[in-house]
């Protein structure tokens, strides 16, 4: 089934939800009904209490050995797409895999609690969590969003990661990562993919802090990126969870407002890091790779064959990814 057939059937099955609502058998907001339930929801998903919240996590291999957490996209993406780094576990790695606030199976949190100190400070709670000795070393693996997330913690704390993988973030000064976003939705306005993806505005609305409703339509946006006409380069489109659509607009409008800039500390951060760009992602490319990666003193700089913006998730994208991340992080391990 192609993407323009899972949309109509998405936005044909949303359309029998209203029905329902108004004929007062179904409440779109009912936990489950529309999207996946959240840690708070649902028990049985595992999940840790930190910095006031309950992140989804995971964790895979011995907890003694140097910890590889892993930080996905968005923001408001989640972790389920990048689950092939649990191979990192049988290499002598501690993998830890977490759903930013709000994101994924995570906790659902209103629009005013989000901060980017609160990122920092829940990421350096679940390193806390998993942490077994004071002397055990930290590696970050941050994909997109996840690799700025990376980045921004490190030009904040530059003495508490002992090296890190960094693959197509955005950028680590908001100029950058706009000219980014502006290239990788380089889609036809009024294209049929974009047409689908709104169609079911007509048909349900939400406000601030309707979440489930939100995260619906928000994940139908998402998956125009696993389309043959997005520039993004990917070979479909990739397994999540929920998309956290209160998450992802908080921070996009924290972007716009702020303006940050991520790279001040940077160079007290010697070590060498793993910067990975793809080579069919066409609003990416090698001069954006070398432009936002100069902000490190240290890099080893590496494109991926054959893959995507995406390229950790995919077959041929993976298996060219894998052991050169593998190979960085024992140099250091």
């Amino acid at each position: 089934m192609n993407l323009t057939k899972i949309l109509t059937a998405s936005v044909v099955a949303l359309s029998l939800v209203v029905v329902g609502c108004e004929q007062g058998g179904y409440d779109p907001s009912e936990p489950g009904l529309l999207v996946a339930k959240t840690v708070d929801q649902d028990p049985s998903i595992p999940s840790i209490s930190v910095n006031g919240t309950q992140l989804h996590a995971q964790s895979f291999g011995n907890p003694n050995d140097p910890m590889l957490v892993v930080l996905h996209g968005g923001p408001g993406a989640d972790y389920r797409y990048l689950l092939n780094c649990t191979a990192f576990a049988d290499q002598g790695y501690y993998v830890v895999f977490y759903d930013q606030r709000g994101a994924g199976l995570s906790k659902r949190h209103n629009k005013d609690i989000y901060t980017m100190q609160v990122l920092y400070d829940d990421l350096s709670a679940v390193i806390a969590h998993y942490q077994t000795d004071p002397s055990q070393k930290i590696f970050l693996l941050g994909h997109s969003w996840g690799a700025m997330l990376a980045t921004a913690y490190i030009n904040n704390y530059p003495t508490k990661i002992n090296g890190v993988i960094l693959a197509e973030p955005g950028g680590f000064v908001w100029a950058d990562v706009e000219g980014y976003i502006s290239r990788s939705r380089d889609f036809k306005y009024f294209g049929e993919l974009l047409n689908d993806a709104v169609y079911m505005d007509q048909f349900i609305s939400a406000k601030e802090n309707d979440h489930a409703i939100l995260d619906y339509k928000f994940d139908l946006l998402t998956a125009v990126d696993g389309d043959k006409d997005s520039p993004t380069g990917n070979e479909g489109a990739l397994p999540f969870w929920r998309s956290g659509a209160v998450t992802f607009d908080a921070y996009l409008e924290i972007g716009e407002k702020e303006r940050p800039d991520w790279t001040a500390n940077l160079d007290q951060f010697t070590t060498k890091i793993l910067f990975v760009y793809s080579e069919n992602n066409k609003a990416y490319g090698e001069a954006h790779a070398k432009k936002v990666s100069s902000a490190y003193t240290n890099v080893q700089l590496e494109k991926t064959l054959g893959a995507g913006h995406d390229m950790i998730s995919f077959p041929t994208g993976w298996q060219n990814f894998y052991p050169v991340a593998l190979t960085y992080l024992n140099e250091l391990k």
